[in-house]
């Protein structure tokens, strides 16, 4: 798995696509087997308890992209802040595991860690 980070239109679909990824193997949804997941920020922010049960499901996806949410002002809400809290722990659990992490900014994809990923090698 290799997880894909980055500012919302950032890039992370469009490097996805670069990978070779169709948009049809690419999903928003957990309940499909798509190999690309996209939106994991708004997954989790749906059901913030349930964040811990999808680390096994994602590590069975070939990209897992997430917008980063945890920059900028501290929210107000409890709720905001849980998401955020949340979202962040999984992506570090996610991070851990992955093969590769790339951060993409200004459509622009940095490996932070392992090596950036070549056309589906």
């Amino acid at each position: 798995m290799i997880l894909v980070i980055g500012g919302a239109g950032a890039g992370k679909r469009g490097f996805a696509r670069s990978l070779g990824y169709a948009e049809n193997e690419m999903t928003d949804r957990m309940e499909t087997d798509a190999p690309v997941l996209y939106g994991l920020e708004e997954i989790v922010r749906a059901d913030p308890e349930k964040a811990d049960a999808l680390l096994e499901p994602l590590c069975r996806r070939e990209l897992v992209l997430c917008c980063e949410v945890g920059s900028g002002v501290i929210p107000n809400s409890r709720g905001e802040r849980v998401f955020r809290e949340k979202t962040g722990r999984l992506c570090v659990l996610l991070a851990q595991r992955a093969e590769a992490v790339v951060r993409v900014v200004a459509g622009i994809p940095t490996a932070i860690k392992g090596e950036l990923p070549c056309a589906r090698c």
